[in-house]
């Protein structure tokens, strides 16, 4: 049982699932915090920029065809703006400052020209710089820039990048746990999901193990699945494949006891057979008349040899090859006429009556040699054990795709305890009777396989009145 577990648990197909699904469920989970990380943060800087650019507007209103600027005006402005670390730095095209908030020596102060928010305003209109040092100050700051044309200037605002601002534009922190309290439940119901479906697997894999090594299933290990599709589905595996195997030990039982029964059947006869001939040779001088009887006698065990093997045969064809048989148009009415004329001396000779209610055309597709049987092996039945004095029914009723036949005798019957054993193979009601008469104890086996094999039913009962009726179906 180890060994089971342990190749099942190195290769374990659900473990590699789990993993697999597993890896790609973080990687997308990461991905997917990053990205909207990311997005919150450009979303919050997107928002400063907005309100930069509306002191930039504001600025720009007041200084709006000024050729200087008012520094204690602008003082003042920025000081409305109820932001001690606003930092307002207005720059000429040519990147000479004109005022800025936090410096009066403006002549001292660098050309502002190469600074990134600078040139990128005087190129696109607008422009920031997120968290750059600024060497006039010494400092990390926010920069956003705005180039107003009409007048040659740019206006930039700034915000120092302190833990303060860091903080304010840093995305929500509640949404990475939440994030990481659905990564766990979903890895639970995942990994709840492939241990049921591993679990199965598992229990597979070790049936069909033990399947090929012909080893026992009835096992706990083996007992029950998880109540879900997968485990209904293997559960009906392992049924389907128990009930291959009863079927294979019944179908080696039936073997068994045809070979048994068929060995039987052909010693009678052959022993019979060699019985005659070694009186004859032993008995030269035998006279005429007797050696002429046991002749006849050999040559009727030699026809009851010839009649088993011939049934043997069929039925062997109907069971190792039935789609091998040539199915074409076959006209029944004919064919019961022309058994009826084959057993008209037999039928005289016990003073029976055939009665052929069949309507003049009724034509089938099936086998002309497997149906000839079914309806030759009835009658001659009906011959043999009905009784003289008797008489043959046979009716028929059609249907939208098949016919119904009933084909029924005013005989003895048959007890009802042997009714359902009457299509089992070399099965006999009175076996001394039967072998006297010739009978193979086959015939009525073959009537049930060919009718099975033309997609029919067949049943037998006894007549209230007496005697045999079989009911029977054929497909159009």
């Amino acid at each position: 049982m180890d060994r089971y577990f342990s190749k099942v648990k190195a290769i374990s197909v659900g473990n590699k699932l789990y993993l697999t699904v597993l890896s790609l469920f973080l990687a997308f989970a990461v991905a997917f915090i990053v990205f909207q990380q990311a997005r919150e943060k450009q979303y919050k800087i997107g928002l400063l920029e907005s309100r930069l650019e509306s002191f930039n507007a504001q600025i720009h209103e007041e200084v709006q065809g000024k050729r200087q600027p008012v520094d204690n005006t602008l003082t003042a402005l920025v000081k409305s703006f109820n932001n001690k670390e606003l930092r307002v730095t207005l720059v000429r095209k040519d990147g000479r400052v004109l005022y800025d908030n936090f410096r009066r020596d403006y002549a001292q102060m660098p050309n502002h020209a190469s600074r990134p928010e600078i040139k990128e305003a005087l190129r696109q209109g607008h422009g920031t710089s997120l968290a750059r040092h600024s060497s006039t100050l010494d400092r990390e700051y926010f920069y956003s820039a705005t180039y107003f044309k009409g007048d040659g200037i740019v206006v930039r605002t700034a915000l120092p990048y302190d833990n303060n601002l860091a903080k304010t534009l840093q995305a929500d922190q509640h949404f990475i746990w939440f994030a990481l309290v659905i990564i766990v439940l979903l890895t639970l119901v995942l990994y709840r999901f492939v241990n049921r479906l591993g679990t199965n697997i598992t229990k597979l894999r070790i049936f069909a193990s033990r399947a090929d090594h012909n080893e026992s299933l009835e096992t706990e290990d083996l007992a029950a699945f998880p109540d879900d599709e997968l485990g209904e589905i293997a559960e009906r595996i392992i049924k389907i494949y128990k009930r291959l195997q009863t079927t294979r030990r019944e179908q080696d039982i039936l073997k068994r006891q045809l070979t048994q029964n068929v060995a039987h059947e052909l010693k009678t006869p052959v022993a019979s057979i060699q019985g005659y001939l070694e009186t004859i040779l032993e008995n030269p001088h035998i006279d005429a008349p007797t050696k002429e009887m046991f002749l006849q006698r050999c040559y009727a065990q030699s026809e009851r040899l010839t009649s088993l093997l011939r049934d043997i045969s069929t039925l062997n064809r109907l069971d190792d090859a039935p789609n091998m048989q040539n199915f074409e148009g076959v006209n029944i009415s004919e064919m019961v006429q022309n058994i009826q004329k084959e057993t008209a001396l037999q039928l005289e000779q016990r003073h029976m009556t055939f009665h052929n209610y069949l309507p003049g055309e009724l034509i089938v597709k099936g086998s002309q040699s497997l149906l000839y049987s079914v309806f030759r092996n009835l009658t001659d039945n009906a011959i043999a054990y009905a009784g003289e004095g008797t008489s043959i029914t046979i009716t028929a009723e059609r249907h939208t795709d098949y016919w119904t036949f009933v084909f029924s005798d005013n005989g003895v019957g048959v007890p009802p305890e042997h009714l359902s054993r009457l299509f089992e193979r070399f099965y006999r009601v009175d076996k001394g009777r039967s072998r006297k008469m010739g009978g193979t104890g086959l015939g009525l086996a073959i009537v049930k396989n060919a009718i099975l094999l033309h997609k029919g039913t067949v049943n037998v009962r006894n007549n209230p009145d007496g005697g045999l009726r079989f009911t029977f179906t054929i497909a159009i």
